[in-house]
């Protein structure tokens, strides 16, 4: 066999990473406790993004069962109970413990009698093992001999299956299921006589079944067992003995463990050939923060739960330090003869992590006020740090869906996909050695103390069906797919491009709102001052007395200046923002003019132009005062009065008189937020839209030439199980909703997706809700079809949707749609998804509803925390979707012409911009200087990329027409003005000469 520390370099990602940090070292108590400082070394966000590779040659891939979870059959074929079957029988449980009646086990997926089904499931899978555990209650119903043929018959007919199929058998002897009358007799795992009546039984497994078996697992989570069986009782067999007996029933299955392991390896092994393990879980956890003192809790976190059992197996056969420090006489020791007996008893880690343990069944007091995670990669890399780098094998992995979750459980898959990612991170980047995975369960199942409450099945059972029918879940698809391909390799989608934009193509960046600060130079004051130099040392104005007042100029705003500067050190050429109506017309009409704006706006477009960045203007932008509106529009209900609507078309009218000459590219409205629209507003919005199009296009654009559509916001909708129709049906509805609603009247047909009311009449018919999508007239439908120059849109992320109800707290009732979330996906720090895909798969969605049409993203950007770590985030953000934006226009075809990054600087948008603000000055941040030299670039240009030679392009700058297009004519002027400067210096120069030399 190979060894993962070398076996393969690591991908490209990360290619140092590994380098750089190096291999963990032979382990020994305590060096795990290094891993907390490493992770929160790993570069950010490379070490996050989603690893493009596969597994190791002859990884197993398997699913896995237990017997009382899914066999059922508890009085058939002579069966004995179990302390589950007691269990769920009693007539009451206490607080948090599974249900009883009918709840437990006693018929469960019903295995027992469908050994074909469950075999049929396992090869549609296709996985190379198959873990699941004997009912030793259904092999010696009373514990002890005599050995029960039916029993005994289940299971070679079960192994007789796996045999046909090639599927190689992990089987448990112990899975939490002791038969009832050892515990009756001896008080179970608390009695000393339990380790040798457990090496009898696993005597005739071994004999019976150890021909076909070369993986054997002698019990599942001792922890659980111990701990909650027997000190709280919060489970089987439910004594509630307090820590001490807890730790005896630890004590006592330790050393039933070694038993098992010295009789295979002794007898059996030298003609079985096979490996004995046990199944150690655990949980993960972080520090509060990363402090010595927290590490060390969280390192004796790990001891009392995972280093319990796994110190004296893998190490030294005694129990972990920090254990024997602070439980005193409550731990029971072990003698010299014992350690040596316990130690070395597992021929791999056989490591189970997940639903069970995690969150539910760790107790809390053994977090030492430390925060539980999930992260199974830091973990495996523990264990390779902590127990000397053995061979682990993943015996049980997964999360778990709703009880009331069928056919499309996203959040298992995705949760499966993280999990899967990070041992294949493990193992590529942190040269653990993890040689299997076991997905948890194969079918749905009783899950101990949830009971029927959730689902952790690759295959759906009606548990209230006769014939227990197993049916696929999405997750077998995606699982299926996964074990094919052995991981997730590298696809051409997934590889960012070289390439080029066009010549012209728009580069800009954005800012809601430009500061604004009209305040009065100096040279416009037409006050007298005296200075008082020798009293206060301070100018005193003269009252009475003032000088000429000049004209205002340009150059008297100081603000214009500084954000001009900023804006040319990026290099962009286009820079959006939004209009401030409730400002410029604080009455909602013209009888109130802010003049003093007006003339500060037509400054700031003339040196935009000046410095040649074309100005992008919106008309109105949403924000959450008043919607932006003047007052007396948002008092008089805004956009539901059609008033509004008319307003509206007066102020755009004034906008384009006032600036048109400086503006050339226009926004009516810009991002109005359908989350937030009620459908009568989102009507008179389309209408005060279409009414200025035509405005501008009737009575302005042959003077001015400029052109002008509608921005909306467009975030990709994706389906959150890609193989699910339903969730297509889901994803496709929010898009039209999202979208369309404002898109298809101006960009399609005239009139609101035929989806939305379609929907909407289904809605109000069965829930009798209100919900009434008005209708255009006809003349109205041939005002707003085709109001448009260009498909403006702003994204800034991707969402996935579901049918399946599965957290109420994410879940729209009106929509019918579940919201899910990839938790392998990047996220910033205001949890926004990083998907860039997303970008590329909207552009194309938006190519195909509408056309050919001229498409610019007008805003695209993410948040950080005001960290320069996370600023690494932005460059990742921005280089990578820019990248799918190429990918969309190369590859695509789509007809993309501008590319507006978001947002300007933090002052106006704080944590977004590119620029940070602190103490009154701006700075750049990575991720500006990132983005120019991207625009300088025109894109990703490869060694194959083509020269291009783009003609300088220079904005329309009506003052400045004259000047540029007479340049002889000025430089002529400019010679005679020079000559006659330098003949008068030398007529002046002379003639004094001549008097001085009369004289």
């Amino acid at each position: 066999s190979r060894s993962p520390a070398g076996s393969m370099a690591p991908a490209a990602p990360l290619p140092l990473l590994v380098l750089l940090l190096g291999r963990p070292l032979l382990g020994w108590p305590g060096q795990g406790a290094g891993t907390w400082s490493r992770f929160a070394r790993l570069p950010y966000p490379q070490d996050q993004l989603f690893l493009h590779d596969t597994f190791p040659d002859g990884f197993l891939w398997g699913a896995g069962s237990a017997a009382y979870q899914t066999e059922g059959g508890w009085r058939q074929g002579g069966k004995g109970a179990s302390v589950w079957d007691t269990f769920a029988h009693r007539p009451a449980t206490p607080p948090g413990s599974a249900p009883p009646g009918p709840a437990g086990g006693d018929v469960a997926s019903d295995s027992y009698n469908n050994l074909f089904r469950d075999a049929e499931g396992l090869r549609r899978l296709g996985v190379s093992h198959y873990r699941f555990s004997l009912s030793w209650a259904r092999l010696l119903p009373n514990g002890t001999a005599p050995l029960n043929p039916a029993g005994l018959a289940h299971y070679r007919r079960l192994l007789g299956h796996l045999r046909e199929l090639g599927i190689e058998p992990v089987v448990t002897l112990y899975h939490w299921d002791l038969p009832q009358g050892l515990q009756d007799a001896f008080g179970g795992w608390t009695s000393p006589v339990l380790p040798q009546l457990f090496r009898d039984y696993a005597e005739l497994c071994f004999r019976h079944f150890g021909g076909q078996v070369r993986y054997w697992l002698t019990m599942d989570n001792p922890y659980v067992v111990a701990w909650h069986g027997y000190g709280t009782g919060r489970l089987p067999p439910g004594v509630q003995g307090g820590p001490r007996l807890g730790y005896r029933a630890a004590h006592h299955l330790l050393q039933a463990h070694a038993e098992v392991w010295h009789l295979y390896n002794e007898h059996f092994r030298p003609t079985q050939g096979g490996k004995v393990s046990i199944a150690l879980s655990s949980h993960w956890i972080k520090p509060q923060r990363m402090t010595e003192k927290n590490i060390k809790e969280c390192q004796k976190s790990l001891d009392f739960v995972l280093g319990w059992f796994a110190k004296p197996i893998f190490i030294d056969g005694d129990y972990p330090e920090s254990m024997r420090s602070n439980l005193s006489s409550l731990l029971p020791e072990f003698s010299e003869v014992e350690k040596k007996y316990i130690k070395g008893t597992a021929d791999f880690f056989a490591l189970s992590f997940g639903a069970t343990l995690s969150f539910q069944l760790l107790d809390s007091h053994m977090k030492f006020q430390q925060l539980e995670s999930i992260s199974l990669r830091q973990l495996l890399y523990w264990i390779s740090s902590e127990y000397n780098n053995p061979q682990i094998f993943i015996v049980e992995n997964s999360w778990f869906v709703s009880g009331s979750t069928k056919r499309d459980d996203a959040k298992y898959i995705y949760y499966l996909k993280k999990f899967i990612m990070e041992t294949l991170k493990a193992i590529r980047y942190d040269g653990v050695n993890v040689f299997g995975y076991t997905v948890w369960s194969l079918l749905d199942g009783f899950e101990w103390h949830r009971g029927y409450s959730i689902r952790r099945g690759l295959f759906y059972v009606d548990f209230q069906s006769h014939d227990k029918k197993l049916m696929p879940k999405s997750s077998v698809l995606f699982y299926q797919k996964l074990i094919e391909k052995n991981g997730f390799p590298p696809l051409p989608e997934n590889q960012p491009i070289e390439g080029i934009f066009p010549c012209g193509f728009a580069w800009g960046v954005v800012d809601n709102y430009i500061q604004v600060d009209t305040t009065p130079t100096q040279f416009l004051d037409s006050n007298v001052y005296v200075w008082d130099v020798h009293q206060t040392k301070k100018l005193i104005k003269v009252d009475g007395v003032f000088t000429s007042k000049r004209k205002r100029h340009c150059v008297d705003f100081a603000a214009i200046r500084l954000q001009i500067s900023l804006l040319q050190e990026m290099h962009v050429t286009h820079f959006h923002f939004s209009l401030k109506w409730s400002l410029i017309l604080p009455l909602g009409n013209l009888s109130l003019i802010n003049h003093t704006l007006v003339h500060y706006y037509q400054c700031f477009a003339s040196e935009l132009l000046r410095v040649n960045i074309t100005p992008v203007v919106a008309l109105w932008q949403p924000m959450v005062e008043n919607q932006e509106l003047p007052v007396s529009l948002a008092k008089y209900g805004a956009w539901e009065n059609p008033d509004t609507v008319q307003a509206f078309v007066e102020y755009a009218k004034f906008c384009f008189t006032s600036f048109g000459d400086h503006i050339k590219f226009w926004i009516t409205m810009n991002e109005p937020s359908v989350k937030n629209l009620t459908y009568t507003t989102g009507h008179n919005l389309l209408k005060a839209h279409a009414k200025a199009w035509h405005l501008y296009d009737k009575e302005f654009r042959r003077t001015q030439k400029g052109k002008i559509s509608i921005a909306l916001q467009a975030d990709w909708v994706e389906p959150a199980c890609p193989f699910s129709r339903n969730d297509q049906e889901v994803a496709d509805r929010i898009l039209e909703f999202d979208i369309g609603w404002l898109a298809e009247p101006i960009f399609g047909n005239g009139d609101y997706p035929q989806v939305m009311r379609a929907w909407l009449h289904r809605r109000n018919s069965i829930d009798l809700y209100n919900f009434h999508l008005p209708y255009f007239s006809e003349d109205e439908k041939k005002l707003i079809q085709g109001s448009f120059d260009f498909f403006a849109l702003s994204h800034y992320t991707t969402t996935l949707v579901g049918w399946e109800k599965e957290d109420a707290l994410k879940y729209d009732h009106y929509l019918e749609v579940q919201m899910i979330n990839d938790i392998t996906w990047l996220h910033s720090p205001g949890r926004t998804a990083v998907v860039p895909w997303g970008l590329r798969k909207l552009l194309k969605w938006v190519k195909s509803k509408y056309g050919d049409v001229p498409i610019y993203v007008m805003a695209n950007g993410i948040d950080d925390d005001q960290n320069m770590v996370h600023d690494k985030l932005r460059v990742y953000y921005i280089q990578n979707y820019i990248n799918e934006a190429l990918k969309a226009h190369t590859l695509d075809n789509v007809n993309l012409q501008g590319y507006f990054v978001y947002s300007f600087n933090d002052k106006t948008a704080p944590k977004y911009g590119l620029y940070s603000y602190v103490a009154n000055q701006y700075e750049p941040k990575p991720s500006m200087k990132h983005y120019r030299e991207i625009v300088d670039n025109n894109g990703f240009p490869g060694p194959e990329s083509p020269e291009l030679l783009c003609p300088e392009e220079i904005a329309s700058c009506p003052e400045c027409h004259f000047f540029r297009t007479r340049k002889s004519l000025l430089a002529f002027i400019a010679f005679i003005f020079v000559a006659f400067i330098v003949t008068i210096f030398f007529i002046t120069y002379y003639s004094k000469r001549i008097e001085r030399r009369y004289k």
